[in-house]
């Protein structure tokens, strides 16, 4: 992961990686005067040093101090740039962050949140689609129906997924497993992160529309707890074909849009040149989301993005998910499908004139 960000730079993070690089040419620094330090007091174990190392080692000491009161200088520089930056982001800068190559997709939350994912396959029907993982899991203490979008790291990954991107056997694989875990009483968390449903020809003619309606329909009727987190791009139907759910969050960075800012500008202006100005039309930030009522909370991310710490960004969003399952334990099954219901009805600010 380390690699693959500081390969792929946005060009508004570039001052924020170039202080990075000081930082970490002072902590080279460092570590090669604690090395030095290290043999000359032990030229001689267990005996004073030569003089030599004795006349050395003051001097390398107070290089090493003030080196130490540089790196700490340094470090609250890159901390405040990166507060700024990451401060006053655009919406259209906000989804470039949503869509960093460096960013953790749902297979990097499997090994960090969820413990014994067991992968369950197959749409019993036509055949499996890598775009769409469903699985039994464990979050905390309690069983699970895992179902997440899956998007690669490298070609082989991305091919196999298909860019995030799932066919209708997705769909229908995933409503398999959701009506599984009805039967066997298990809450489902929907992990979201695509760029919408694959437009491809094939998938049309094998009912790509209908799937996502499908399962938007099963996900409102499902008669166990269901919470979704959109983790980075929340693409049009594809997103919200596995995104009905009794609580729904958004990572700080993430994005969720009926359609995506570069097709937006392409039907309104006629060019994708003005994405960023679709974006801020769109009203697709997790601030505009959690104002309109489309999701229920925002997961805060890391500063500078999810891609600067994993493992702290996997540990907020475990206990997201923990603390939205608590909330709607013991709660009877017809007030949790009527409430899902009524949240779906509410959703949006509505003026009405006449």
């Amino acid at each position: 992961m380390p690699g693959i960000e500081a390969q792929a730079c946005l060009p508004f993070e570039r001052p924020i990686y170039d202080q990075l690089q000081r930082v970490e040419e002072i902590r080279r620094a460092l570590r090669a005067l604690e090395e030095e330090m290290k043999a000359l007091r032990e030229e001689v174990p267990g005996a004073p040093p030569p003089p030599e190392a004795a006349k050395r080692l003051p001097e390398i000491e107070r290089k090493h101090a003030e080196l130490s009161r540089e790196s700490k200088k340094e470090e609250d520089k890159c901390r405040a740039l990166t507060l700024e930056v990451f401060g006053r982001l655009t919406p259209w800068e906000r989804v470039q962050v949503a869509r960093h190559p460096a960013r953790p997709y749902a297979r990097d939350y499997f090994e960090r949140v969820f413990d014994d994912v067991l992968e369950l396959h197959g749409d019993r029907c036509s055949g499996d689609d890598g775009a769409i993982f469903t699985g039994l899991a464990r979050l905390g203490d309690r069983r699970v129906l895992l179902v997440a979008q899956r998007k690669g790291r490298d070609t082989r990954e991305r091919l196999a997924s298909n860019f995030g991107m799932a066919r209708p056997e997705g769909y229908r694989k995933a409503m398999a497993k959701m009506r599984l875990a009805e039967r066997f009483r298990l809450p489902v968390v929907c992990l979201i992160d695509t760029p919408g449903a694959y437009p491809g020809i094939d998938a049309e003619e094998r009912g790509q529309a209908w799937a996502i309606a499908e399962s938007i329909l099963e996900m409102c009727r499902l008669e166990v707890p269901l919470v979704a987190a959109v983790i980075g791009e929340g693409g049009s139907g594809g997103a919200l074909a596995i995104g009905v759910a009794d609580r729904v969050y958004i990572l700080e960075n993430a994005y969720y849009s009926v359609i995506s800012p570069e097709g937006c500008a392409s039907i309104l202006w006629k060019s994708r040149e003005r994405a960023s100005d679709a974006a801020a039309a769109l009203r697709i930030t997790a601030a505009d989301l959690l104002h309109l009522g489309v999701v229920d909370g925002i997961v805060e991310e890391p500063l500078g993005g999810a891609h600067r710490d994993v493992d702290e960004m996997a540990r907020r969003l475990k206990a997201t998910l923990i603390g939205a399952l608590e909330d709607l334990d013991g709660v009877p099954v017809e007030s949790l499908l009527r409430s899902r219901y009524r949240k779906y009805r509410e959703i949006g600010r509505h003026l009405f004139a006449g």
